[in-house]
């Protein structure tokens, strides 16, 4: 099984580099030059995506071939008050061009992970109309960046609000009335709290998504299943309709997963510094005979530098079946 692992938005190693700079509504509407203040969130929005490309730099010297992007790339991109004046993805086409031309040059897969106010399970109309424009806004970013239906939004399915079977209802309901170009984009993942794997899997199959796995969150958040009985399913799930789209029939994504170690014995849903490699390999060697290629996405504090740690403590175990194939890749034997 060859695995690639990727990280989150931010790097450890290189300095200044932050994607993630914002402006508040508040300083916002302090500015009393409208047109300089609109100027001047698209300059902080082509700073984030400058950086964005310094770091896919970075990971490219590295090997990285995944990475997930901030969600907060466009300072008040979706802010209602907003809404008819900004247009990031006309006035910062070029950096957003930029971003795709050099990661499908170098074959990288590219993602968002909305955030967790974005929940399609939601009873409230306008829960629903702003997690729906925010779906909206994070699809028009891929395709301002000139990404096909690989680059994908992964989401949760949010909360129960009280009835947890009426609300899987509802995001099936909500998930099937959106436009086919954000289907398209969407993953499902199991969270630590609400929907279990199990749960997920369930509505993405009916959904015909891809369904992320988050190991950690399963291990706090589970139904007494076992993942060697669920994985073959979650496996499938990237077969399914929406996961292999026309744009991806020539070249099928691999599944992906989440990886993170608890943060303390107190805070068992936390997330560590750094990811502990022998569960983890315990878990890719399990799976590794029917899994011929998987990415893993690093969920630890440390960012880069977690991921740099991990391929080393894993690189320990060649005698166990673990070999290089690049700095961030590697092949596993049963």
């Amino acid at each position: 099984m060859i695995v690639r692992f990727g990280y989150v938005a931010m790097s450890m190693v290189v300095h200044n580099s932050s994607p993630s700079k914002t402006m508040t509504y508040a300083t916002f509407s302090k500015l009393q030059d409208r047109e300089a203040a609109i100027k001047k969130l698209l300059r902080i929005g082509e700073e984030n995506l400058h950086n964005t490309l310094r770091l896919l730099k970075h990971n490219n010297a590295h090997d990285i071939h995944l990475y997930r992007m901030s969600s907060k790339l466009i300072p008040l991109a979706t802010h209602e008050a907003l809404q008819g004046e900004l247009d990031p993805y006309t006035a910062l086409a070029e950096p957003f061009q930029a971003i795709g031309r050099y990661a499908k040059e170098r074959g990288m897969r590219l993602s968002f992970h909305p955030d967790h106010f974005t929940v399609l399970s939601t009873p409230r109309q306008e829960v629903l109309s702003k997690s729906i424009q925010d779906l909206e806004h994070h699809v028009r970013m891929l395709e301002a960046m000139g990404l096909d239906a690989r680059a994908k939004n992964n989401i949760h399915v949010g909360g129960a609000y009280g009835d947890k079977a009426a609300a899987g209802a509802r995001f099936i309901d909500h998930f099937s009335a959106l436009p086919e170009r954000i289907q398209q984009r969407l993953t499902l993942e199991n969270d630590d709290k609400t929907f279990n794997a199990l749960e997920t899997l369930e509505i993405a199959e009916a959904l015909q998504v891809p369904m992320v796995f988050d190991i950690h969150h399963h291990e706090v958040n589970n139904g007494g299943e076992g993942y060697e009985k669920l994985w073959p399913r979650i496996l499938k799930t990237w077969e399914s309709k929406l996961a292999q789209a026309d744009a991806l029939r020539d070249a099928p994504l691999p599944p992906k997963i989440h990886v993170s170690s608890p943060k303390s014995d107190t805070d068992p849903r936390g997330h560590a510094d750094y990811v502990a490699a022998k569960p983890l390999l315990r878990f890719l060697k399990e799976i590794s005979a029917y899994t011929p290629r998987l990415d893993v996405m690093i969920e630890a504090k440390h960012k880069d530098e977690a991921l740099f740690q991990l391929i080393r403590e894993l690189m320990s175990y060649q005698n166990e079946g673990v070999r290089v194939v690049d700095q961030a890749t590697l092949s596993i034997d049963e």
